[in-house]
């Protein structure tokens, strides 16, 4: 993903741009808001997987295969249709 000198460049222009007295206050700022959407993600997940179940419980149980039809006797064209 990221090498140590990338995070080593990322962390020194976010001390000089945010300052030391900042800095601390939004990383833990960005550490909630990835907390809350973590959070977010497995409450969805769980109420899909919830609904999902809900769903099998009420459908009724699937039918038995039909059997195929028989076919008819074919009918044949009089003998003399085809002497023709």
């Amino acid at each position: 993903m990221f090498s140590v000198p990338d995070i080593m460049v990322v962390s020194v222009l976010a001390l000089l741009l945010f300052g030391p007295d900042q800095l601390p206050k939004m990383m833990r700022q960005a550490g909630r808001v990835m907390r809350e959407v973590q959070n977010t993600s497995h409450s969805f997940i769980a109420e899909m997987e919830r609904a999902a179940e809900v769903n099998e419980q009420q459908m009724p149980p699937p039918m038995p295969p039909t059997p195929p039809a028989q076919p008819g006797p074919t009918a044949h064209p009089p003998d003399d249709a085809t002497s023709r």
